[in-house]
């Protein structure tokens, strides 16, 4: 199956999530949150200055977005400002990158933990599934009333998230696979175990952003791939949607959840996705929905 152009004209988008109708997705370089009608149609939500990433909601409706360079959550008040929500320095390592929020208002974030592009420069990717590779990186959790702590540390670059019931469902690029906790309502996670384990072997599967269906499997944005992958428990590959340039976030939605939508780039390099405009978002119609 092959995925269709949808938005264009992004740099770098990351952090799709499906909400109250619309696609909603940041775009590192043009510093902006905007969403997408099902029928493709734009409109920005909130500018900042910093790189967004991570989107979610609070149960009262306000928007939270991760500001990557800065290490911070920040709010989207009902006046439309955006404002602190959690400080993450000294709990981050490196960057900030994907978030989930949970029912509860608990935001758990995920961080680089090493310069990603850099390394990959000097060394090349092969490094990067060996042992004992770069530096591990925290889980980090944020409660709604903005108190940050670390919800579980050493982690292998995390990225996307998605609930399946209680369980919380992390991509690490560089295990590459998937981890499980199980969730409780005060955000505490526990029984931290592999939910798959994804081939290191070329072509390597890379998760980065990722979504959840109905019946339990996820499904990841390849970053090292044109493509979309969705995956059952123990890392069976059950179908893959094929894109037009590197997949870095994917979310489910529409009006009966079956629309894929992937957030695409020329390059895994988001510097070198500064310089032009090529990025966009592909869609495809899958049979399960969120």
């Amino acid at each position: 199956m092959k995925a269709e152009p949808f938005v264009r004209g992004l740099n770098f988008g990351e952090g799709l999530r499906w909400h109250e109708g619309r696609f909603w997705y940041s775009d590192f370089h043009q510093h902006r949150v905007s969403s997408a009608a099902p029928d493709g149609t734009t409109r920005v939500e909130l500018e900042i200055d910093d790189r967004p990433s991570g989107l979610g909601w609070l149960p009262d409706g306000r928007l939270l977005v991760v500001a990557m360079l800065n290490q911070r959550v920040l709010r989207r008040e009902k006046d439309g400002r955006a404002v602190l929500h959690a400080d993450l320095k000294g709990l981050a390592k490196f960057h900030t990158n994907d978030m989930l929020v949970d029912p509860h208002g608990n935001a758990f974030v995920g961080c680089f933990g090493f310069d990603l592009d850099a390394f990959i420069e000097k060394n090349g990717t092969t490094p990067l599934f060996a042992e004992p590779g770069p530096p591990t990186a925290p889980i980090m959790r944020v409660t709604p009333d903005g108190r940050a702590s670390i919800a579980s540390p050493d982690h292998k670059f995390p990225n996307g998230m998605a609930l399946i019931g209680n369980t919380l469902v992390v991509a690490e690029c560089f295990i590459p696979g998937l981890t499980a906790f199980d969730l409780a309502p005060d955000g505490t996670l526990s029984n931290r175990r592999p939910w798959a384990t994804l081939s290191k072997d070329p072509p390597a599967i890379v998760p980065d952003g990722i979504c959840a269906d109905s019946e339990g499997a996820v499904w990841c944005a390849n970053a090292l791939g044109r493509e979309a992958v969705r995956i059952g428990q123990g890392g069976k590959i059950l179908e893959r949607v094929e894109t037009s340039q590197f997949a870095f976030s994917c979310a489910l939605g529409g009006a009966d959840g079956r629309q894929l939508v992937i957030a695409t780039a020329p390059t895994p390099n988001a510097e070198i996705g500064a310089r032009e405009a090529n990025g966009m978002l592909e869609i495809a119609r899958v049979a399960v929905p969120a």
